[in-house]
């Protein structure tokens, strides 16, 4: 099954909201805005079966390089 993720970011705290393929809400969490908190937030998301979404802005580069680099498929 394919998950999609939507980030709304901030520069202290991400919002981390995924639903699935059909569009039922998985889960809702408020994180750091750090790699690391974000990885760990969604490690129960299959990599290879996850879409990352997020707006463009301040920290677009370093959560889409960080992220890419933890495996994920970031667009």
């Amino acid at each position: 099954m394919d998950y999609f993720v939507g980030l709304d970011v901030s520069l202290r705290s991400v919002t981390v909201c995924v639903i699935d393929a059909g569009g039922k809400h998985v889960f809702e969490r408020v994180v750091a805005c750090e790699i690391e908190d974000i990885v760990t937030c969604l490690r129960d998301v299959p990599k290879g079966q996850c879409r990352i979404g997020f707006e463009s802005g301040a920290m677009s580069q370093y959560l889409y390089f960080g992220l890419r680099g933890a495996g994920f498929d970031v667009v």
